[in-house]
């Protein structure tokens, strides 16, 4: 367990290094086939898949440890809920707590630095995350995601986050079914350019419809992928933005291609940037917005993470 609560710990820290891609990486190992459910939840329960989850883990780990950087780990959740985890055969198994007890094994085998590692449980929307017409109501998503929420809050994680959120009505459900666990919470959607979810609604509608209406409010809230390009001109809008979401939105996890969800869901081949573009992109968001959860999405892995971790070192 961590001295300080997630909280305290996000208040005293300037900057919190994010991870790189995982559940992308795994699929590119050849012979790595991931579940059509649950996609990498259940590795853990094979030694052969477990090691390598816990291989592309410890690169992250060790990139947070070398630049002295505080580091946020996810546990291998996102498509954790119950009926996914019922459909795949593995009913009987604690999914959701062996991931979060999985990943905090890996935090505690790095001694003082472990002080310095953040787990967030992770969840998403139920549909495709690129696909706002598959969104729940609101009301079905306090339902539907309240269970998961449960277990990784009662598993101990040290905060839950709602990722790759591209509709109001389930992110608003979504950040009730958190707020219920008494755990802190953070929402984070994904993002156009003009400054809106991918179901239209502005970003300035979507942070005062979720802060207005559930209790607690989230923490804070963040952008993940979507690329740095489209995260900053987002946020910068004069129509869809303002300067209460630049406060409230306070970490991005970015992608390397500048394509829209559409081109990128349609895509066979990866699009990545140069690690070193990249990490300027997004390290230019701690200087020019204050930032202060910074690391990396589709396309990203060590390479990237890497020269993100060296400009932040720099930057504190």
């Amino acid at each position: 367990m961590k001295s300080l609560s997630f909280e305290k710990f996000l208040a005293s820290t300037r900057c919190i290094l994010g991870e790189g891609a995982v559940i992308e990486r795994l699929r590119r190992i050849d012979g790595m086939e991931l579940d059509p459910f649950l996609v990498n939840s259940a590795f853990l329960y094979n030694e052969v898949k477990r090691a390598a989850l816990a291989g592309i883990c410890r690169q992250y780990l060790d990139i947070g440890h070398h630049f002295g950087l505080p580091l946020l780990l996810s546990t291998p959740t996102w498509r954790a809920s119950r009926e996914r985890i019922e459909a795949a055969g593995y009913g009987g198994f604690d999914v959701n707590g062996d991931n979060f007890r999985f990943i905090d094994s890996l935090r505690k085998s790095y001694a003082e630095y472990a002080e310095k590692i953040v787990i967030c449980g992770l969840m998403s929307c139920r549909g495709d995350a690129y696909r706002p017409t598959e969104a729940l109501t609101t009301d079905e998503a306090r339902h539907f995601h309240a269970w998961q929420a449960d277990k990784l809050a009662a598993a101990g994680v040290d905060f839950l986050l709602a990722s790759t959120l591209p509709a109001l009505s389930e992110a608003r459900g979504l950040a009730a079914a958190l707020a219920a666990t008494a755990t802190p919470y953070i929402i984070s959607f994904v993002v156009r350019p003009e400054g809106t979810l991918l179901d239209g609604n502005p970003l300035k509608d979507a942070v005062a419809a979720i802060d207005g209406t559930v209790n607690p409010r989230p923490l804070a809230f963040m952008i993940n992928c979507t690329h740095a390009s489209f995260a900053r001109t987002a946020l910068l809008d004069e129509t869809n933005s303002s300067p209460l979401v630049r406060q409230r939105v306070i970490g991005l996890l970015a992608n390397t291609a500048a394509q829209s969800p559409e081109d990128l869901d349609n895509s066979t081949n990866l699009v990545e940037e140069k690690p070193e573009t990249f990490a300027e992109a997004v390290a230019g968001l701690q200087l020019d917005l204050g930032m202060k959860i910074l690391g990396g999405c589709c396309g990203t892995d060590d390479r990237h993470i890497r020269c993100l971790a060296a400009l932040l070192a720099q930057q504190q």
